[in-house]
């Protein structure tokens, strides 16, 4: 069902085509035109051409483009400042990754601030649309790094040693793409410039599509996190090596792989082994080494955690029975993220008065909405996924539902712009995430 809209049918024909421009300029970068899918990674060729598409879009509509220290880039309408109104999300993808996931966001703020220009709009404070970076974690493993690092959640010194599958290190990523890396880390004045924070994503489920809604208000982030599980074995002639003598680390991985599945039905969780590294991956090879990297939501944080116990002392155990060493670490993860109810319902009211309905709805899967949700107020629209299906080339959303979300997200925002602010609430430590 489409939003209930007071302006005029032309009106929205204006913001259709408006919508269907920008989004057309960005849809060929990094696209594969074989499968469909996006390679778009963090400080390589495509990220750069990204990033220059955002500062040419952004220039376009007379705004001011700041990078900060961890590379994050910010187009501000008005003067920087303190206590700003901030939306935004991130252009990366996953390996064949959807159009949608993350650009949808950044292109939705744009049109936004040419919707609430055109009217006129005197805003009473600063607004910034923000390109996060390396949120997908598909280059260096890391997800939500760029606001990871903003918000102090990570290490600067171990997130400049991680490495992608190249062994580039992410400071010599970064130097090689123009950016100081000993800048990065916590960054107290880009925080303090964020009064709220407001992300417009493609629902990553299907909530909104058993509804009749186009449009949706995040309530929380479900516990999630990443695990690297390396088997060491021993390399040998896939020929000439009796199977008794073998030491296959492929092997313990294999059960540790069944193992998960039939945990996580147990647990009512979800598990992946989503990204496995095979050395020397020879096909007349025996492995000498199986790095494996496990993915793992539910709606139990503590659930999660006995889940991933119980699985390693399963693989623990094959492992064993192979002459295979087994070493499990954790990358990341994440309690459960309860957006700021306060501006949660501030969005709902907002929204209602503007006769759109708009329910509230959980998301399995992380965003860096949840990394800024430890230090300031913040919340998130969601935009109907017709299928569900993302992180996959047949990611989708209907052109007339993004533009339902970019007149919800033009509303939240005049509303945040033109009002107070007061719905700060006590924020704690940093939050990990995992995407």
């Amino acid at each position: 069902m489409a939003l209930a809209r007071s302006g005029a049918t032309v009106e929205r024909d204006r913001l259709r085509a408006s919508f269907d421009g920008v989004w057309g300029d960005l849809a060929g970068v990094g696209r594969d035109p074989r499968s469909g899918g996006y390679d778009r990674f963090s400080w390589t060729g495509v990220d750069l051409g990204l990033r220059e598409w955002f500062v040419a879009e952004a220039t376009r509509r007379g705004l001011e483009v700041e990078v900060d220290r961890n590379g994050n880039q910010w187009a501000w309408w008005g003067a920087p400042a303190d206590g700003a109104v901030v939306t935004g999300s991130h252009l990366d993808s996953v390996p064949g990754g959807g159009a949608f996931d993350g650009p949808l966001g950044v292109v939705s703020a744009l049109l936004a601030v040419d919707a609430l220009r055109a009217s006129g709009l005197a805003p009473e404070r600063p607004l910034a649309v923000v390109n996060f970076v390396e949120e997908e974690g598909a280059r260096f493993g890391l997800a939500c790094l760029g606001s990871r690092l903003m918000t102090g959640a990570v290490d600067a010194g171990h997130a400049l040693s991680l490495t992608d599958d190249d062994g580039t290190s992410l400071a010599d990523a970064m130097s090689a793409a123009g950016h100081a890396p000993e800048h990065v880390g916590l960054d107290e004045a880009a925080l303090a410039r964020i009064g709220v924070f407001v992300e417009l994503h493609v629902e990553q489920g299907v909530h909104l599509t058993l509804g009749e809604e186009s449009v949706g208000v995040a309530s929380a982030i479900l516990p999630h996190g990443r695990w690297h599980f390396c088997f060491e074995g021993e390399g040998n002639h896939a020929g000439t090596t009796r199977l008794v003598d073998r030491h296959d680390p492929m092997l313990p991985f294999a059960e540790a792989v069944g193992a998960a599945r039939r945990l996580a039905d147990e647990a009512q969780a979800v598990t992946t082994f989503g990204r496995v590294r095979v050395d020397p991956n020879g096909t007349n090879a025996i492995p000498s080494r199986v790095d494996a990297w496990l993915d793992a939501r539910g709606a139990d944080e503590v659930g999660i955690v006995r889940l991933v116990d119980d699985l390693r002392r399963v693989a623990e155990e094959a492992a064993a029975g192979h002459g295979v060493r087994l070493t499990v670490t954790n990358d990341s993860f994440t309690p459960v993220v309860e957006f700021d109810a306060s501006l949660s319902d501030r969005l709902r009211s907002s929204l209602g008065a503007a006769s759109i309905a708009a329910p509230t709805l959980p998301t399995a899967a992380g965003h860096d909405a949840g990394i800024l949700a430890a230090r300031v107020p913040t919340a998130m629209l969601f935009v109907r996924n017709p299928t569900g299906i993302s992180h996959s080339p047949h990611e989708h959303a209907d052109a007339s539902d993004c533009v339902d979300g970019v007149e919800a997200l033009t509303v939240v925002l005049r509303d945040l712009l033109t009002e107070s602010l007061e719905v700060v609430s006590d924020r704690g430590v940093p939050a990990e995430a995992a995407r």
